[in-house]
């Protein structure tokens, strides 16, 4: 008589899961803090392009740290770099809470500049561990790499989208320094306990990794990181600073029971959306076949999608300047039309974060990976920077216009990526 053996479970399965706990509770208090600081100093009567500026350093720092994260986990490990993003990430919070209401103006916009600065180091510090453990640790039979990938990256905006509603809640019910703080406390709590309790099997680095290998010389990777700078460029231009305040316009009569309902309701849209298009990406190697669908063929998908993708923010545009100014059934079609854009961004962003490491070497998947993300990094940092300036200039109409002609340079960097790609498999 024989027995059917269980399936062997990956070796260091029990670390990818931890890694990936710890990576969802960085994501939660990473959603909160970004809306914290937006409604905040929006309340404090802070200008659009003043309030983009708080986040420039965050993106900024994501560039450089995406380079230098991918390195030190080839170097040091993995473990590494996630204790050393949820470590920095408590000691922003903590800085951030020693911010007076006594400071001027511009020395509150320079010290929270430097936090979030430190905050976008962490943060990327944390993804670099979380997304290396994918390609190192998950199975990959039948799809397995796509589905891991996707399940990863669906479930950590899923949570960041809830972290933009608790910090909404937060900033209405306890305020801006009792919220900064408890989080800091909670986020310390998780450290400690990963750090004790860490499973094996997590990769080990490797003292020969050498910071010049960490530019990628596969065109594919390359690019795919120009198509990822604009895709979410497109994105970050109406998302960070251009729906909130147009929403907060709307939504709020500049009373304190005014102001708690428009961050109840603009931390619940953000909430909602970055939540939907998290359960869109975790369900995209579903809806896209990719069990069964060879590489070339996700590839001219990544194209199509990102080419219908243009289509939403340019009619959007149009709605706005017809409007002329904001109306209900203005507000109920840009609801609509961006969750409509956050589905389609979900299936292009989770087929590229699948494709990056399908393409990476095993034996440089933390570099490749940090390449890749620096690129994305470079991508909010425009997209942020663009959000405040286009705001000022033409409000919400000019960022909806600005987004459609990053999502054109997008679409032409996967046309390139689509010929080599099918030269390649």
């Amino acid at each position: 008589m024989s027995h059917t053996q269980p399936p062997k479970r990956p070796e260091g399965l029990a670390a990818y899961i931890a890694v990936t706990a710890a990576y969802w509770a960085f994501m939660l208090s990473d959603g909160a803090l970004r809306m914290l600081v937006l409604l905040h100093f929006h309340g404090q009567g802070f200008s659009p392009v003043q309030l983009a500026y708080l986040f420039l350093l965050y993106e900024l720092a994501g560039i450089i740290t995406n380079l230098t994260a991918g390195w030190l986990a080839a170097r040091l490990g993995l473990a590494f770099t996630l204790y050393a993003g949820l470590g920095l990430q408590v000691l922003a919070l903590l800085a951030l809470a020693q911010l007076s209401p006594d400071w001027g103006l511009w020395a509150s916009v320079g010290y929270v500049m430097a936090v979030q600065g430190a905050a976008g180091v962490a943060k990327d510090l944390a993804k670099t561990s979380a997304k290396s453990a994918v390609k190192a640790l998950a199975p990959t039979a039948q799809g397995g790499l796509f589905r891991w990938v996707a399940v990863l990256t669906g479930s950590k905006n899923a949570v960041k989208g809830l972290g933009f509603f608790l910090g909404a809640a937060l900033l209405a019910g306890v305020g801006f320094r009792p919220a900064v703080l408890g989080m800091a406390a909670v986020l310390a709590v998780i450290l400690l306990a990963i750090a004790l309790f860490m499973p094996s099997g997590l990769p080990q680095g490797k003292s020969s990794a050498k910071f010049r290998e960490v530019f990628s010389r596969e065109p594919n990777l390359n690019w795919l990181a120009v198509a990822r700078l604009f895709l979410f460029g497109a994105r970050d231009v109406w998302f960070v600073v251009g729906i909130p305040v147009y929403f907060y316009a709307v939504l709020s009569d500049g009373t304190q029971q005014g102001n708690a309902r428009a961050f109840f309701v603009i931390g619940g849209f953000m909430a909602v959306w970055t939540i939907l298009y998290g359960a869109v990406q975790a369900a995209a190697p579903r809806l896209l076949g990719a069990a069964k669908a060879p590489r070339a063929t996700l590839v001219a998908r990544a194209r199509s999608l990102v080419g219908a993708l243009v289509a939403v923010p340019a009619l959007l545009c149009v709605a706005v300047w017809w409007a002329g100014a904001p109306t209900p059934w203005l507000t109920v079609v840009l609801v609509v039309g961006l969750l409509a854009f956050g589905a389609i961004f979900a299936l292009n962003s989770a087929l590229h974060s699948y494709l990056v490491l399908a393409f990476a070497q095993a034996e440089r998947v933390s570099m490749d990976v940090g390449f890749y993300y620096m690129a994305n990094a470079a991508g909010r940092l425009l997209g942020t920077l663009m959000s405040g300036l286009c705001y000022q200039l033409g409000g919400v109409a000019a960022c909806l216009g600005m987004a459609a002609l990053f999502l054109l340079a997008s679409w032409g960097a996967a046309a390139r990526l689509q010929a080599r790609a099918a030269q390649a498999v």
